[in-house]
This record gives structure tokens, C-alpha cells and sequence, in this order.
């Protein structure tokens, strides 16, 4: 076979127990995963367990992608719902942890990890948006999603995904401080 085997072929590959088919999904798409985990949650390490979470995720349930949509858009929606739960956990964590502050994720050697400054400029930007908006940015500018996939990996309306979309952007530009830095 010439050229590159598409994601279904390769899940088909994969499903028949062929690892080698598995690494080469996993290599396709660690970079976009890890990229969009670090966007949602802000930490790099988090990040970093987070996309191993997604992938775990997918491997046990692999038999359960029926082809009918892209893989990428069954990939994604693992991975929105795997940063959902992680916020919620940490939103519930910190409110009743008194030792833990947003200040605390900055500080430290956490901080050196992240890739660049516009990455840190980024991140601190989405960090003001409800993990809601969050979600809908990445998967539009960053995965480059429509918003009827947005809506149907995320199980609202597209016109909900195009409302918390627009929200989200108001609330960067009414942001003066984000404005300035970007």
C-alpha cells in the first residue's frame, strides 16, 4: 500500500491486534491531544496524564468507534469529556484545599515547561473562559472543527457552540489586561 493508511484503516489494523497500527494512530494524534489538553487545563504535566488518559481511554473502547464520523471528532469528544472531568475534580479539589491557589500552578519549575510565550499568553487567555467556552475555542481555532461537529462531540446545538463561541471571544477583547499582553 502506497501513501499513508487513513485513521479508519488503521483502527481496523488496530482492533485486529496490531500494535504497530495502534503507535501509529497514537503518534498521529499525541501532539494535537497534548496541545489541546494544555490549552484546557493549563499545566503541562496535567497535560501530559491527561492525554495519556485519552489514549488509554480510546484503546479500551476502540471497538466502540462505528466509523459513521471522522475519527479525530470521536477522538476529541474522549478528550473534551476526559478535561471536563479533570476540571471538575480540580475546581472541587480547590475549593476545599486551602493550600491550593492558581498562583500555585504558575510558580515553579511547572512554569519553564511551557513551550513558549505565546503558549503562556494563550493559556492564561483561556484560563479566564468557563472550561464551557474553553472547550468550543479549541475545538474550533485550534482542531479546526466545524460547529456542527463542535455540537455533536460536545452534545449541545451547533447554535449553542456558535453562542458560547462568541461569548468567549467578547470576554477576550473585554479583557484589557489579555488585550495588551496578546
Amino acid at each position: 500500500m502506497l501513501g499513508t493508511a487513513s485513521d479508519e484503516t488503521l483502527v481496523a489494523r488496530a482492533l485486529a491486534g496490531s500494535n504497530g497500527a495502534w503507535h501509529k494512530l497514537v503518534k498521529r494524534y499525541e501532539k494535537r491531544v497534548y496541545n489541546y489538553a494544555l490549552r484546557m487545563v493549563g499545566h503541562p504535566d496535567d497535560a501530559f496524564d491527561l492525554m495519556q488518559e485519552v489514549f488509554m481511554g480510546v484503546h479500551r473502547n476502540l471497538s466502540g468507534f462505528r466509523g459513521d464520523g471522522p475519527f479525530p471528532a470521536w477522538l476529541f469528544r474522549i478528550a473534551s469529556f476526559r478535561c471536563t472531568d479533570y476540571l471538575r475534580r480540580r475546581r472541587f479539589h480547590d475549593e476545599y484545599d486551602d493550600e491550593a491557589s492558581p498562583a500555585d500552578l504558575e510558580a515553579g519549575p511547572e512554569s519553564a515547561a511551557m513551550a513558549t510565550h505565546a503558549n503562556q499568553q494563550i493559556t492564561t487567555a483561556l484560563g479566564t473562559l468557563t472550561a464551557n467556552q474553553r472547550h468550543v475555542v479549541e475545538l474550533k481555532f485550534f482542531q479546526h472543527f466545524t460547529f456542527d461537529d463542535i455540537g455533536e462531540q460536545l452534545g449541545i446545538s451547533p447554535n449553542t457552540a456558535k453562542t458560547r463561541l462568541y461569548s468567549a471571544l467578547r470576554k477576550l477583547r473585554e479583557n484589557e489586561e489579555l488585550r495588551d499582553a496578546l
